[in-house]
Formats: C-alpha cells, structure tokens, sequence
C-alpha cells in the first residue's frame, strides 16, 4: 500500500514538474485544473517541491500584476525530473503490459463464453460488434443487449 502512495505522489510531483517545465507561467488554478486536484492540494504539492529545491518561485517581470509568479525549474528540479520521466515511463509500460494481458484473457473467455453460448442454445447468436457496441464511455458492459435472438 505506501509502494502504490509512494508512486501516486511520484507521479503527482513529475506531472507538475513537466507542466510547469512546459508552461512556468501557469497559475496555481489553472495547474491544479489541468491535474484535476484541488488548489490546496496543488499547493501542498508546490510548497514541497519548492521545499526539495525542484522548483524555485519568481515574480514575472513583464507582468503588470506584480503578484504574477513564474515556476522555475532549478537544476536539481530538471535532473530529478529526468530521473522521474524513467520511472514513469517504466510503470506505464509496465501497467501497458498487464492491460494487454488481461485484454487476451477477457478475449478468451469471451470465446469460450461464446462457444458455451451457442452450444447449449443453438438459435442464440453473440457477435463480437454487438460485445464491442455496449460498452459504454465508462466500461459499463449490458451483457442482454449484445445477445440477438
């Protein structure tokens, strides 16, 4: 359980970092809009990353509000960010992998549902399309409405 906290905060300070490497003149608002995380949350994550010396803080000088600030990475920021980039991209290739595993194993045991389907009730036909067709946005799946009689 603290490994997967550990990689969820992980994740959360290498998102930020990458943002604001893209973009240090974004808002406190619009980043914790973009990370889809509250504004105190955003900021708790900020003010500790400011802390570890990853980001340092500055007034925008073009600015005609002074209260404008601009996230710098610092060198330390960048190296860390290099470092949290393999990491990321290790887990998400690792989660890839299990993803493409389970979606064989769903694939087999619908075909073997669709096989034990069709020989017990031989005018009852499943088609993949008509599987494929109800799965809605949010993986909700109606297994009556993929069975055509």
């Amino acid at each position: 359980m603290a490994s997967r906290q550990i990689h969820i905060k992980e994740d959360t300070d290498f998102r930020i970092l990458r943002i604001l490497q893209q973009n240090p003149e974004v808002s406190q608002r619009d980043l914790a809009r973009e990370l889809g995380m509250s504004l105190g949350g955003l900021n708790y994550c900020l003010k500790a990353l400011i802390d570890k010396g990853f980001v340092k803080l500055s007034n925008y000088q073009n600015s005609k509000h002074k209260l404008k600030y601009v996230y710098v990475l610092t060198p330390s920021g960048l190296a860390q960010k290099v470092a949290m980039t393999g990491r990321f991209l290790k887990r998400k290739m690792q989660e890839h992998a299990a993803l493409q595993q389970e979606i064989q194993e769903l694939r087999q045991e619908l075909s073997t549902t669709e096989s034990c389907i069709a020989g017990s009730n031989p005018g009852v036909s499943v088609n993949q399309s008509d599987l494929d067709s109800n799965v809605d946005n949010d993986g909700v799946f109606s297994p009556d409405a993929g069975v055509s009689r």
